[in-house]
């Protein structure tokens, strides 16, 4: 690969950008609510045992790889192909995984418009302009079509500066302001009513609720937390330095998502309750605790307008932090197409950028026109049947079609006495067999769910 390729220019910097990808939406949303259900700390502690069972595995066979090719996806996976039938599959999984990356971004863009126009409403309302707050929270084409717009141009605009001056500058920012503002709700929920009940739902464990389909929910909330299966980890894996230990990066990488991932819960849970406690409906008809959007858009809203003054300062603080983990999500997304064109055709990053960016501003437009047919079944094809297959081949690919000379001396590198720890007595083997199988496994509960 070129010499002239950008790096990270500091562990710091790679921690902060990964941990960014990982820490999404999804994430904030989806883990407590999980937790919630499934027998509060319970599922925490299944959690985190499947974090390091499952997604640090994955996470390593896409660093890898990533490090080992210093390119895309696609140039990389073909890089460790033995032979023509092997640099097909490579390049078909590639191709796959950039074209799954663009689609996922282009429906994710859209709910990230959503937490801008959030953002902006109570503006609105302390400038005294309510008829303005009630178009920013409508469900309107043209709302929906503006909010994605900005966003996109602020994924953008990122991903156009480059590695150290777009992705490590705004990663190294950003994550410190997303943990600065979790931890202060965090202290201000806390001090409400309704805080402590919710607070016990999420640490104290009930253990009669340990389940097989528990395990399996803990199992898919790990490995999606951490953004496996389309490439963003092995892309960003390509802009590390030799000198870094790969093992204990994505250590690394994976307490910092798991870290901010439990933070999460002790933000929305409390939050939750609080808003139960103030009159809110926060579960529905048949006793499940409302989650996902609902979440975001109706229930805690919902919390913020019965807090008074107050609740406009919280509001304008909680989606200031819900946008804040869009970006740093979206910026490792669009990498992975624009790295992928940007490297096949020779074009420059930011006339790339433009392109890329334009084509999925396209798919998302398409999408909202035809809102109730398609955006649900984009999220299923990439979330629900796409990502995991993917996860499974990049795992097949580090196991089984590159050879394990080449694999121990990529790790090697950065991490010399490697030979002789745990990590290479267990990982070739665990990467070869065990984490396909249980990917394969949080596959088929996503379908039967």
């Amino acid at each position: 690969m070129s010499a002239s390729r950008e790096q990270f220019s500091s562990r710091t910097g790679f921690i902060m950008a990964a941990a960014g990808s990982a820490i999404g939406l999804g994430n904030i949303w989806g883990f407590p609510t999980q937790t919630a259900s499934n027998g509060g700390a319970a599922f925490v502690v299944v959690y985190f045992i499947l974090a390091f069972l499952l997604a640090y595995p994955a996470l390593m066979a896409e660093l890898i790889i990533g490090r080992h090719a210093r390119a895309n996806v696609v140039t990389a996976l073909r890089g460790i192909s033995t032979g023509t039938k092997s640099r097909a599959l490579a390049t078909t999984v590639g191709c796959y995984g950039v074209l799954i990356a663009s689609l996922i971004l282009s429906f994710y863009a859209i709910v990230a418009g959503w937490m801008v126009t959030y953002l902006l409403e109570p503006i609105a309302l302390l400038a005294e302009r309510p008829d303005a707050a009630s178009w920013l929270t409508g469900f309107s084409f043209e709302r929906n079509l503006l909010s994605m717009g900005i966003f996109m141009g602020m994924t953008m605009a990122i991903i156009a500066s480059g590695i150290q001056g777009g992705i490590e500058k705004w990663s190294t920012r950003l994550m410190p302001m997303l943990l600065a503002i979790m931890v202060c709700l965090i202290a201000y929920v806390m001090t409400q009513d309704g805080a402590m009940e919710g607070l016990k739902v999420y640490l104290v464990p009930d253990f009669s609720q340990l389940s097989p389909s528990l395990v399996l929910d803990a199992m898919g909330q790990a490995f999606f937390s951490l953004s496996l299966g389309v490439g963003t980890m092995l892309i960003y894996g390509s802009y590390l330095s030799n000198k870094e230990s790969l093992p204990k990066l994505g250590a690394m990488v994976t307490l910092v998502d798991s870290g901010i991932a439990f933070f999460a819960g002790l933000l929305i849970i409390p939050a939750i309750f609080v808003a139960q406690q103030n009159g809110v409906t926060v579960f529905t008809e048949d006793g499940q605790m409302i989650a996902g959007p609902d979440l975001i858009f109706q229930v805690l809203p919902s919390l913020f307008d019965s807090m008074g003054d107050i609740g406009l300062p919280v509001a304008l603080a909680f989606f200031s932090l819900m946008t804040i983990a869009a970006v740093t999500s979206s910026i490792s997304m669009l990498e992975v197409p624009v790295s992928f064109i940007a490297e096949e055709t020779k074009i420059n990053r930011k006339a790339t950028t433009v392109l890329v960016g334009a084509v999925i501003f396209g798919i998302s437009t398409t999408i909202l026109l035809n809102f109730d047919q398609l955006f649900g079944f984009v999220i299923d094809l990439t979330t629900v049947y796409s990502q995991p297959i993917l996860g499974v081949m990049l795992c097949i690919f580090a196991g089984w079609i590159w050879h394990r000379s080449n694999l121990l001396q990529e790790i090697q590198s950065g991490h010399p006495e490697i030979v002789g720890t745990l990590f290479w007595k267990i990982w070739p083997t665990y990467v070869r067999y065990f984490c396909p199988i249980l990917i394969l496994a949080t596959f088929i509960q996503s379908v039967v769910n």
